[in-house]
């Protein structure tokens, strides 16, 4: 055809020029976009600071193991500021990603805790230190750098650590600012002069400083030790995942590399994750993961009898935690399903208020410690700052099944994107058979000194239903998952 020789010549003079200067422009952005990242690449890359991943004598020879999928890598906060050495991990956190993406563990290990130490070498002066039968983990980070304490927790779980990274207190500050604040909660205004932390009763946003404050104050919470500490870096780590994972972060190219540069900066890591995009790869293993299977815990432990001040593994409770790290399981049951041989009674949320579909059904007990009919509870609605009503409806249901002291008592002071329990001191029992009835995780049960009996202030996760939607059951360790929203106690209560 006459026409098709026409486009046919036409194109071998070089075609439409409209299209052939579009095809030039696409290949200059093309072009430029692959050198503006290529640059970016190797700005982030030059931010870091690089320390060998195990230096433990005998362990040297046994790198991790590229060819497994699940990935550990222990995550190391050091109290120093403006770039002073540090001798010691402020914050000691192992994360065991899943190979088939399913689940995370991330485990706790108290900086006073005890356990034998590796010989190791210091790669930079040839320093060796001798093995311990017994020293402060947070220690080992003296004896040669990140790579002794990757060798101890080796040694202490019967891993093969992948990866460490090692932030300082900038790389806090930084990152909440980044992402624009991270919610936390707290039952009573907190001012602790030590560590800066000043913040209300109730749900705030912080970053910075506070941020910062929070994460470290050891006289702020629970018993003033590293427990109540630790809890808190749970509690802010799940609210900061529930943050990412809701905006879409981990699916937002840009995003993740404004973060990654925020990071860069303040973080030292091995010759492994130098690379960037497999820094950013990570975020693959992470988007997708349900809340509820993302799981905060603490390693089980017990005071040493000869100081009560340090603490020891608690090797009955600690090996299942360890054998499944190995073994690649979760610590948590599947978080969101029935309990088998139920039947669903009405729809529970999702944990951001909307409706998943299905809700568990309060689970079956033993004869209770305490005569229902004897606990005081009361209701306060503090799902939206308006009059819902699930304060009635809770203490209805609650009342048909035995509490008949359960009352509703109107709008809370403040709203909460989490459901609490809070009980005066001593009705611990009380309260989490309340928590049980009504399916309220442990982690979301807390003592408080401005309440009389036990008060459930119902929050954005239970919104309807009479029971709440299954979170994720750690199985008896000490922690919480993602999907549970949590609420600090004041030191002292």
């Amino acid at each position: 055809m006459p026409g098709g020789r026409h486009l046919g010549s036409g194109a071998a003079r070089g075609g439409h020029p409209i299209l052939a200067t579009l095809a030039v422009l696409l290949s200059l952005t093309l072009v430029s976009g692959l050198v503006f990242a290529g640059v970016q690449l190797m700005r982030l890359q030059s931010n870091f600071d690089t320390k060998p991943l195990n230096i433990g004598q005998g362990q040297e020879e046994f790198p991790a193991d590229t060819n497994k999928d699940s990935m550990q890598i222990l995550v190391l906060g050091t109290d120093n500021r403006d770039g002073q050495d540090s001798n010691n991990s402020d914050v000691m956190m192992l994360v065991n990603m899943a190979a088939d993406r399913s689940h995370v563990t991330v485990v706790s290990f108290p900086r006073d805790l005890l356990v034998p130490l590796p010989a190791c070498t210091d790669p930079e002066s040839g320093a060796e230190y001798p093995a311990m039968d017994l020293g402060q983990l947070n220690g080992a980070l003296g004896n040669g750098g990140p790579g002794c304490t990757v060798a101890a927790i080796n040694d202490l779980t019967g891993l093969n650590v992948d990866h460490f990274m090692m932030a300082d207190f900038n790389a806090v500050e930084e990152l909440s600012n980044t992402l624009g604040g991270v919610d936390v909660c707290v039952n009573q205004p907190i001012d602790d002069p030590l560590s800066g932390l000043n913040i209300p009763a109730g749900v705030s946003s912080i970053q910075g400083d506070q941020a910062l404050a929070f994460l470290r104050t050891r006289h702020g919470f629970g018993n003033g030790g590293d427990e109540g500490r630790i809890a808190a870096q749970q509690s802010f780590l799940a609210s900061m995942f529930r943050k990412v994972q809701g905006e879409g972060t981990l699916n937002n190219l840009p995003r993740l590399y404004s973060i990654a540069e925020t990071v860069t900066k303040n973080l030292t890591v091995d010759e492994g994750l130098t690379d960037v995009p497999t820094l950013i790869a990570l975020a693959g293993r992470l988007k997708d993961v349900d809340l509820g299977n993302v799981a905060f815990v603490t390693a089980p432990v017990t005071p040493y009898e000869l100081d009560p001040n340090r603490l020891v593994l608690d090797e009955a409770a600690a090996e299942p935690l360890f054998e499944a790290l190995v073994s690649d399981h979760s610590v948590t049951d599947d978080a969101g399903t029935e309990t088998p041989g139920s039947e669903s009674t009405g729809t529970a949320t999702d944990g951001t208020g909307g409706t998943s579909g299905t809700e568990s059904p309060a689970p079956e007990t033993s004869a209770p410690a305490v005569d229902p009919a004897a606990i005081p509870v009361t209701f306060l609605d503090g799902v939206n700052g308006e009059a819902s009503g699930r304060d009635a409806e809770l203490a209805r249901f609650l009342f048909s099944e035995g509490f008949t002291q359960a009352v509703a008592g109107g709008l809370s002071e403040s709203t909460s994107p989490g459901t609490q329990v809070f009980f005066t001191p001593g009705y611990d029992a009380m309260a989490q058979q309340v928590a049980e009835a009504l399916n309220i995780p442990a982690s979301q049960v807390s003592a408080s000194s401005v309440v009389n009996g036990v008060v459930v202030q119902v929050g954005a996760d239970f919104t309807t239903g009479n029971t709440m939607k299954d979170s994720g059951d750690l199985g008896g360790l000490t922690g919480q998952t993602a999907a549970q929203v949590t609420c600090q106690s004041a030191f002292g209560y």
